[in-house]
């Protein structure tokens, strides 16, 4: 809607994760290198954390870009509230296993083999469990049992734990005590300073094809965005996006900092009650 007028040849503000859009703070480039490093090494278990919004996904999409496919089989799983026997169904259809019984240790041994034979081939693979928080403490405790499969020197198989601040209060829990043991490499995404976002803001609007940065926002506007959003990048994101329609409905190049404080008020909840948006 706003492309042309602004000179983009991208929309720089969608609210999905893209790797093409990552912007590494130094609390991503942590994040980032934790998992590589895992992946590499063979640690067996990476734990990363970050508040919603924060750019987990993008990290693991990132991070999955990266892996040579020709040495790795990624299971990638988004939706983890499953119990362990469905989760080995889930890894099994991944990985294009057929299962010979539905008896847990039995199919726990045949994923051994074929984890061995992988080994033998070269090849490895990577559990990436996203939104992990979401899982099950008892499926948590089971995952024990996949960390176990492995040779004299390395783990047969990576598992990558990404999810919400919950998941280390679910981790510190007394019956989780051996996973949070085997938790070798651990990283936490943080929210961006008010420097990093304003750095954040120009980094999207660079690959989106902005030629000058002072002719879409003001500084000052860049500015408000910085501070209200708490250096949430998806909240960058909605506000950019909302000032940036705002801005094209009035014509505006730059947005002035009038019509981006519009914006900021009308999801901040200060404004007029019936413009309020409210949580349901």
């Amino acid at each position: 809607m706003y492309l042309k007028f602004y000179g983009f040849t991208d929309e720089p503000f969608r609210i999905t994760p893209d790797p093409g859009y990552l912007f590494l703070s130094p609390s991503h480039k942590e994040a980032l290198a934790s998992i590589v490093y895992g992946i590499k090494m063979r640690k067996g278990f990476v734990g990363v954390v970050g508040e919603v919004g924060t750019g987990k996904t993008t990290i693991i999409r990132s991070c999955l870009a990266r892996v040579n496919r020709n040495r790795a089989r990624v299971v990638y799983i988004f939706n983890p509230n499953v119990t362990f026997p469905d989760l080995l169904r889930l890894i099994f259809q991944e990985l294009e296993i057929t299962p010979e019984s539905d008896d847990v240790n039995w199919m726990v041994q045949q994923l051994q083999r074929f984890l061995i034979e992988e080994f033998r081939s070269g090849r490895f693979v990577i559990l990436m469990i996203d939104e992990a928080q979401n899982m099950p403490v008892e499926t948590l405790e089971s995952l024990r049992v996949l960390s176990n499969l492995e040779t004299t020197r390395s783990k047969l198989i990576q598992i990558i734990m990404v999810g919400q601040p919950e998941l280390v209060r679910k981790m510190n829990l007394q019956e989780l005590r051996q996973l949070r043991q085997r938790v070798a490499v651990r990283a936490v995404i943080r929210p961006l300073s008010p420097h990093e976002s304003v750095e954040y803001i120009h980094h999207r609007l660079s690959i989106a094809g902005a030629e000058k940065h002072d002719s879409i926002f003001t500084a000052e506007g860049l500015n408000l965005i910085a501070r209200h959003s708490n250096g949430i990048p998806r909240m960058i994101n909605t506000l950019c996006d909302n000032a940036l329609v705002a801005g094209y409905g009035f014509q505006e190049k730059p947005v002035t900092t009038a019509t981006t404080e519009r914006v900021i008020v009308g999801f901040s909840g200060e404004g007029p009650k019936e413009l309020r948006w409210v949580a349901v």
